[in-house]
């Protein structure tokens, strides 16, 4: 049986830390995009705005030379999930980015190297 996938709620894009103040100011004061909340932490800062009916995190990233854009994806069955893609040959990435302790997802790779959350 195949898990059933459907979009999830955010949308990250990681920026580089010498373009992040200039992409934050591009989508709060050119586009005008609600600011709905701003998580930092000791390594991390991300600001959060309204995408539609989506969120869109904006992360602030050391080691990065370009921004990438990272997508959710939720599924009905983690277990399943991670099973149909092992058999699909698709490559599990859950060293990119530690997920909190108890979380059910993981994260996965696409065959041109988007990151995907896939989480229950």
């Amino acid at each position: 049986m195949s898990p059933k996938f459907s979009p999830g709620n955010n949308i990250a894009m990681k920026v580089p830390i010498h373009e992040f103040d200039a992409t934050i100011e591009f989508y709060r004061d050119i586009l005008g995009f609600k600011q709905i909340d701003v998580n930092s932490t000791n390594e991390n800062e991300a600001v959060i705005f309204k995408f539609g009916d989506k969120n869109l995190w904006i992360d602030k990233m050391a080691g990065i030379s370009q921004a990438e854009i990272w997508l959710e994806v939720i599924t009905d069955n983690i277990e399943t999930a991670s099973k149909y893609f092992e058999e699909k040959q698709c490559i599990k990435r859950d060293d990119i980015e530690p997920l909190p302790p108890g979380f059910k997802g993981f994260w996965l790779s696409n065959p041109s190297n988007i990151i995907h959350l896939i989480n229950e």
